[in-house]
């Protein structure tokens, strides 16, 4: 009888675990199937016309003198850059004059220099 036993349990807990999830497929399955119906009866009843608000470029207000001051603003902040930027390279052309004995545009060699 024990040899029974086992294939007859298992075979019980396989057909529970089978219907479980066949009977939770089919719960899930109508849900869906009623909250698309849903969707679909509310999409073709509604209004063609829907009072959204207006688009944000029409929304969008202009002010000409923060644009100015903005512009200046800019402006100024460049040419500081600028001329940090040309101080920089100035410095650097500098550097190299005094460390090197040429200008900036050549670059050191690690050459010995050949007596004669």
């Amino acid at each position: 009888m024990s040899i029974l036993i086992g294939p007859i349990s298992g075979a019980l807990v396989a057909g529970g675990v089978y219907y479980g999830f066949s009977n939770l497929i089919s719960t899930r399955t109508e849900q869906h199937r009623r909250d698309l119906h849903a969707l679909s009866i509310r999409l073709v009843e509604t209004p063609s016309l829907v009072q959204a608000p207006p688009p944000a470029a029409a929304r969008i207000t202009h002010h000409p003198f923060a644009s100015l001051l903005k512009a200046k603003w800019n402006q100024e902040v460049q040419s500081l850059f600028t001329g940090v930027a040309n101080w920089d390279r100035r410095v650097q052309e500098w550097g190299k004059k005094l460390l090197y004995g040429q200008d900036g545009s050549q670059t050191p060699t690690n050459e010995p220099k050949q007596q004669s």
